[in-house]
């Protein structure tokens, strides 16, 4: 099997900004990281609404799509069904040291907050936590609702970190692929692999 520089797990759920979750992808295999992929129900609706991609409804034929659209290697990208309580990062001593939700729903969030396991995405979230391992949750909402603060504030002191969907307008976005690579870039920077797809403040 293939070394990689990290595995990450990654999920994308039903909340609008599956662009975000796309391109985050496409960055973390670039950057040579073996990627855990969950996506919910709902994110495959979204992906279909929003994007070009429409994905097949077999998870072989997801992976296979996904891993040639964005150059992955044979072992590279691997998919879990929703209920596949075998997988890896279902288990704190074997899931990755890092995971990204992203986009992350409103539910998905209470989920998460209020410790249910009820689907892969939940159970895998509740592992980083209790595991002490990076939680990186990207909400896509607006507004928020008290609910959804109360729950971000729980997720933060459980140490969890809320990184909004919320590009900064410094590098002059000329495109909304400016804009997705804003905040795809602060995700990365979370979690310490190095991108070029934006610069810091001060750089040219």
């Amino acid at each position: 099997m293939s070394e990689y520089s990290q595995t990450v797990t990654l999920a994308i759920t039903g909340a609008s900004g599956a662009q975000y979750g796309l391109r985050l992808l496409q960055c973390l295999i670039a950057a040579d990281c073996r990627v855990y992929l969950l996506l919910s129900g709902a994110a495959q609706v979204v992906i279909d609404t929003e994007t070009s991609l429409t994905l097949p409804d077999e998870l072989e034929e997801q992976q296979a799509l996904l891993a040639s659209r964005y150059g992955a290697a044979d072992d590279q990208l691997v998919l879990f069904a929703k209920d596949d309580w075998f997988a890896p990062v279902a288990s704190g001593s074997s899931s990755p040291s890092q995971m990204i939700i992203c986009p992350a729903s409103g539910g998905t969030l209470s989920a998460i907050a209020s410790g249910a396991s009820n689907n892969l995405i939940e159970r895998a979230a509740d592992v980083a936590l209790k595991e002490r391992r990076k939680l990186i949750l990207v909400p896509r909402e607006a507004p928020y609702s008290e609910i959804h603060l109360e729950n971000m504030l729980r997720l933060t002191r459980m140490g969890a970190v809320i990184l909004p969907a919320s590009p900064g307008f410094y590098h002059r976005p000329k495109s909304i692929e400016d804009l997705v690579d804003f905040v795809v870039a602060r995700v990365l920077d979370q979690c310490g692999i190095e991108q070029d797809i934006m610069p810091r403040w001060g750089e040219d």
